[in-house]
């Protein structure tokens, strides 16, 4: 039966000096494998003795305890303690904490041992922790007091090397006279904003951080982010970061180098990944590096994996993580790759991963990523001498700025970063008259790369391959589906020679400039849309390109109704979006007819998703027989009846098509599903979505009037503060502002009484945007840019500041002004 641990009483196994002694032994061990200063093991010892007598405060049984595992039975042990490791040093606090899990699995093995219920009961948990105890006492005979001189060597040549591999930041589209292919990252990074999915407040409003600190406060952080958000370019900033500041070893592990084999054993990770310095590593460098709990693992694109494969891969870091406890791991996916908590295990305790979505980029951030992309453009112009292009430069910087805040569809467009640098350079390139839609968008820069591009550079012998866009583009068109045939994100080289090879007899014109060799090192060097991988494989530079023009050689194919066994699949969407945007008035009603077709293969929510994939491909269609446009609405209109927050926000990506599908909030008595209306239509992210948010705004719940003020950095900011902030109850809800705009926008309104900062803005920002004669309760929800929060005391009526407490600790409150970290009010 279930057994519960004491020290207490005729049965305690144990007194408490036991147990310290018994802690001074464990210590005096471990001792001789960390570089741990004897001065402060005292200290470790005191510490660890407390925690272990923890084990009988807990209350928790046996088979409790192991359900849980070592690393989640050690955090509820340190949790009943909390307090008892302020008087170490952080080196001897890591120490304590690499310890107490190694002991508390050793414990958790002796609970097993001694109890057939748990043997009878939990016999795969029983397996796994005996498995972990043979590990853990190899791994500890493998373990070395301190980094020989090899590894220390070794690892400054890696650090130096990731700073140059991913120090630079290549911005598809920049076509300049004679300008670089890349840019320093440091110069053009953009530090984006991610919101916390999980753990938010009852009351609907949720923390927003600085996406690149987010592992400053969560060791493991599972990011998800739509195509061209950022996501690749964060993994490089914190790689580089990382690498400069010396604490920890960046792993940067880009899932489609593993996709198929899974992912892979540490002693194998640099091989794995292609890495050009894995045969100089010395023997063990990663299992070491790991083992110090000193890595940053930065797992890339888990939804370039294909379907099937994401489990296995999943399990395998699952697993990784929990024998090499202490380590960082961001993994970064696609929005609907992946369910929520996927990095959860069933029925059991979940691995430490908090979930985070980046945050379309507010206007702010908009205006300030063109300004830095121009800032960096004539600096470079400046240094090549071209001091006549500054002034068109600014001349063009302005007109963007305009049209970004005139043009509803542009701004849009522009809270996507990949998206707001292909507008800055075309915007340069066409001076002004910019293409406005996504699909015109990316032809135009496809015309740009792949016919304008080497000649206005003064880039006409570079090899002997003269070839036009329309060529160009249909060998790209070849190797990007062979891509998406194979279920790969990159090729072998000889396999993209070879379909080149196989291609190029169809095409007398190419063939008469080279052979498949000869052709794909110009696709290579020329196109600005390939890059080659150490040598031995090539992808496209981003996603995003593949998906388009693989989508387009589907329709070129006459294919298109093919996708229809892929609609299903959401690796696939994009693909699907193009293949319609390309495709006839004819081929575009049979497809989406056959996609509302039934399909007794599927499950009952991959049917719905393929039925909501024709509801979001009418958006891209240009032309469309009405009747079959009612069918769709017809087939769909019972499907956007989503019943949690999750199927809710997934409904955004539809589009304003969705809007048209869902209930009339007027007949929705349950603010639950009110509540969940207000989630979907928030995310669709179209100002029509406005004129359906307008019959939610009177609703009294307060996570219906959080979730409305909360969509308000979605839309334009002037019409959605007429239209909804200025018509929501006031009561209890805190109105955010991400950034200036809606800031003043709150302020014309007459200011509010409740406040979240939910963007990061300056001191005076803040004091020149908020009302001294309204507010009284103040939300810091973002990241600071100073500490010093003197300045509120401009604010008389001010009585509370609510923070969060994993952000710095701020100073100089004024007098009077409670400080929180809840809202219990």
């Amino acid at each position: 039966v279930p057994t519960l641990t004491t020290w207490h009483g005729p049965g305690a196994p144990a007194t408490p000096d036991d147990i310290h002694r018994t802690a001074a032994d464990f210590v005096q061990l471990a001792a001789e494998r960390y570089d741990t200063p004897t001065t402060e093991l005292p200290a470790v010892v005191d510490v660890l003795a407390r925690t272990l007598l923890a084990i009988g405060e807990v209350g928790l049984t046996d088979a409790e305890a192991v359900r849980l595992g070592p690393q989640d039975y050690a955090r509820r042990l340190r949790g009943a303690v909390q307090g008892a490791d302020r008087a170490l040093t952080p080196e001897a606090a890591w120490f304590h904490d690499a310890l107490l899990v190694s002991v508390c699995l050793h414990v958790l093995h002796h609970l097993v041992r001694r109890s057939p219920y748990i043997q009878r009961r939990l016999p795969e948990r029983a397996s796994r922790i005996a498995q972990l105890v043979d590990l853990d006492d190899a791994q500890a005979a493998a373990r070395q007091p301190e980094r020989s001189r090899e590894d220390a060597e070794f690892e400054a040549r890696y650090a130096d090397w990731v700073v140059r591999r991913h120090g630079w930041l290549t911005i598809v589209g920049v076509d300049f006279p004679n300008a670089p292919d890349r840019w320093p990252l440091e110069e053009t990074y953009l530090s984006l904003e991610a919101e916390e999915r999980s753990g938010g407040d009852a009351d609907g409003q949720r923390a927003v951080l600085l996406a690149d600190r987010a592992l400053e406060d969560h060791e493991r952080v599972l990011l998800r982010g739509v195509a061209g958000s950022g996501k690749t370019t964060l993994v490089q900033w914190l790689a580089v970061a990382t690498a400069r500041a010396g604490s920890r070893v960046p792993f940067v592990l880009p899932v489609r180098r593993f996709a198929r084999e899974g992912f892979p054993a540490p002693d194998d990770l640099l091989h794995a990944i292609r890495h050009p310095l894995a045969d100089r590593a010395p023997e063990g460098w990663v299992v070491r590096t790991l083992l110090a709990g000193r890595a940053l693992l930065l797992v890339d694109g888990i939804d370039e994996a294909p379907e099937k494969a994401r489990g296995e891969l999943r399990d395998r870091l699952r697993r990784l993580l929990r024998i090499f406890s202490g380590n960082g791991c961001l993994v970064t996916s696609r929005p609907s790759a992946v369910e929520d908590g996927w990095l959860a295990e069933q029925g059991l305790a979940d691995e430490g991963f908090v979930e985070l979505s980046l945050a379309p980029m507010s206007r702010d951030r908009v205006t300030r990523f063109i300004r830095d992309w121009h800032s960096a453009a004539r600096r470079d112009e400046l240094s090549r001498g071209q001091r006549d292009k500054r002034e068109e430069l600014e001349e063009y910087e302005q007109r963007l700025l305009h049209s970004v805040r005139i043009y509803r569809e542009l701004r849009q467009l522009a809270t996507n970063p990949l998206m707001c640098g292909l507008i800055c350079a075309l915007n340069r390139d066409r001076a002004g008259s910019l293409p406005h839609g996504r699909k015109e968008l990316y032809d135009a820069a496809l015309e740009m790369l792949l016919q304008r591009r080497d000649p206005e550079r003064d880039v006409l012998y570079a090899d002997d391959v003269r070839l036009q866009q329309g060529t160009r583009e249909r060998l790209l068109q070849k190797l990007a589906h062979a891509m998406l045939e194979e279920g790969a994100s990159e090729l072998p080289r000889p396999r993209a020679v070879g379909i080149l090879d196989a291609t190029l007899p169809a095409m007398p014109t190419a063939r008469a400039q080279g052979d498949g060799q000869e052709i794909f090192r110009h696709l290579l060097h020329r196109t600005g849309l390939l890059r080659e991988r150490s040598g031995d494989s090539v992808d496209f530079v981003h996603r995003t390109f593949q998906d388009y023009l693989a989508a387009k050689e589907i329709v070129a194919r006459g294919r298109l109704h093919t996708l229809v066994d892929h609609a299903h699949r959401s690796e696939w969407e994009e693909v699907v979006r193009m293949a319609v945007a390309h495709a006839r008035p004819e081929e575009c009603a049979r497809f989406l007819e056959e996609l509302l077709a039934p399909a007794p293969t599927l499950r009952r929510p991959q049917v719905n998703h393929r039925r909501l994939m024709a509801a979001a491909c009418l958006e891209h269609v240009a032309e469309l027989d009405p009747a079959v446009q009612r069918l769709v609405h017809d087939r769909t209109k019972n499907l956007v009846r989503p019943t949690t927050e999750l199927a809710a926000r997934g409904l955004g990506w539809v589009g304003p098509i969705v809007l048209e599908l869902l209930p009339d909030p007027g007949q929705v008595p349950d603010d639950r599903q009110a509540l969940l209306l207000a989630v979907t239509a928030t995310g669709v992210q179209d100002d029509a979505a406005i004129d359906y948010l307008v019959h939610l705004r009177t609703r009294s719940a307060l996570p219906i009037r959080a979730e409305l003020a909360r969509g308000w950095r979605h839309f334009d900011t002037e019409r959605y503060a007429q239209e909804i902030i200025a018509h929501l109850d006031p009561d209890g809800l805190y109105f955010p502002v991400s950034d200036t705009a809606e800031l003043a926008a709150l302020r014309d309104l007459g200011g509010r009484p409740r406040v979240q900062v939910a963007g990061v803005m300056r001191a005076e920002e803040l004091l020149a945007g908020l009302d001294p004669g309204q507010l009284t309760h103040l939300w810091l929800n973002a990241e600071l840019t100073d500490t010093d929060v003197s300045w509120l005391s401009h604010f008389p009526r001010l009585r509370v500041l609510r923070v969060n407490p994993r952000l710095p600790r701020v100073r100089n409150v004024p007098v009077g002004v409670e400080i929180t970290a809840r809202e219990d009010l």
